[in-house]
């Protein structure tokens, strides 16, 4: 069985691991993905209209876990649906984390071959960074609460301090026009806008472990909207210093912005290392908070201890995250999880909640 009951998180810490959560990789390929699919600099305007979505999927997760305030996701299924189709549907969400851990630390690798550790086989990297993760695992999400707590803030510093050096490469002109185009482009990156905002999911975990179950919809709103701050203010920068046209061929368009920082006489001149530092320890928390959740699934489903599954998980995580063959693979990889999302923590919510009234379950 698990043995997490007695765990308990504050609503702090639960709004700051879903920032994290939801920044993750999504800070390094945002402008990328945006500029590719609208086209125009008006990218601002569709992070400000996505970030509804991810808020109104929280607030229906929320609405279901309410229901069922001392179980998680995995548990209420089973009431809602029956046994067999409540595992069938753990088993889909569980695949769902394990698939993103993979595809974190894959990226995580890549990034970290390519502009830290030059030539170490991404293998390697993985292997290390999956061993990390278990070790804080281990002691369940009090831990990994209080990691996030500790990456926050340095976070928030670096960010802050990185956007203040980018002012000295910002054109406003590269901003305009505002809707030049019409709405009509604004509208169409909404969908890829939207899966950036991937992590809002945890809350079918996160309600039963909170020490005031009360603190929800704030919970949701705060969690949603600081990373669509995050975004706004990345975005506007990237675009506004390398042009629509620009980013739309970059692979990484946030650390290629970063590198051209050039400030001689300063004692430190990487500053794209320092970034991705501080991003790669934002992906070590991600990694943990996504195989906690896979980890417990199994654990409620089968009703064992929670520890044998997060040892049996890391090699299944290694083998999923070296099947992509190229970054071609691994952002299609990073789609389809964003199609998933939407199918099974914004659809399947809905239906669960309705079907839950209809049957009037509510135990």
């Amino acid at each position: 069985m698990s043995t997490h009951r007695q765990a308990i998180i504050n609503p702090t810490q639960a709004i700051i691991i879903i920032i994290n959560y939801i920044l993750g990789v999504g800070i390094l390929t945002l402008p990328r993905t945006a500029a590719a699919e609208v086209g125009t600099p008006d990218i601002w305007i569709t992070i400000l209209i996505s970030s509804i979505f991810p808020i109104a999927a929280g607030l229906i997760i929320l609405k279901l876990n309410n229901r069922y305030p001392n179980k998680t996701y995995y548990q209420y299924c089973k009431n809602i649906v029956g046994k067999f189709l409540g595992i069938i549907l753990g088993l889909f969400m569980i695949g769902y984390f394990i698939t993103l851990s993979s595809f974190e630390v894959r990226v995580m690798a890549e990034v970290t071959e390519t502009y830290l550790l030059e030539g170490t086989p991404v293998q390697i990297l993985i292997i290390l960074f999956l061993w990390l993760t278990l070790y804080l695992n281990i002691d369940g999400i009090n831990s990994i609460a209080r990691m996030f707590q500790i990456i926050f803030p340095l976070t928030v510093f670096i960010f802050i301090f990185l956007a203040l050096l980018s002012l000295g490469l910002f054109e406003l002109n590269n901003l305009r026009p505002v809707l030049g185009n019409g709405i009509v482009p604004v509208l169409k990156g909404i969908k890829t806008t939207s899966l950036s905002y991937i992590g809002i999911e945890i809350m079918i975990i996160l309600s039963v472990f909170l020490t005031d179950k009360n603190k929800g919809k704030k919970i949701v709103l705060i969690g949603v909207l600081m990373p669509m701050i995050f975004y706004l203010i990345t975005v506007v920068i990237v675009i506004g210093a390398l042009s629509v046209e620009g980013v739309s061929n970059l692979t990484w368009p946030t650390i290629t912005l970063i590198r051209s920082f050039e400030f001689p006489g300063i004692f430190f001149e990487r500053y794209d290392s320092l970034f991705l530092i501080v991003w790669i320890l934002q992906i070590f928390a991600t990694t943990s908070i996504t195989l906690f959740a896979a980890s417990l699934g199994l654990s409620q489903i089968f009703n064992k201890n929670i520890k044998y599954f997060m040892y049996a998980l890391l090699p299944i995580v290694f083998i999923i995250s070296m099947l992509p063959k190229d970054l071609h693979q691994i952002f299609s990889l990073g789609d389809m999880l964003g199609n998933a999302a939407i199918l099974l923590f914004g659809i399947l919510p809905i239906l669960l909640l309705s079907i839950s009234y209809l049957r009037r379950i509510n135990r």
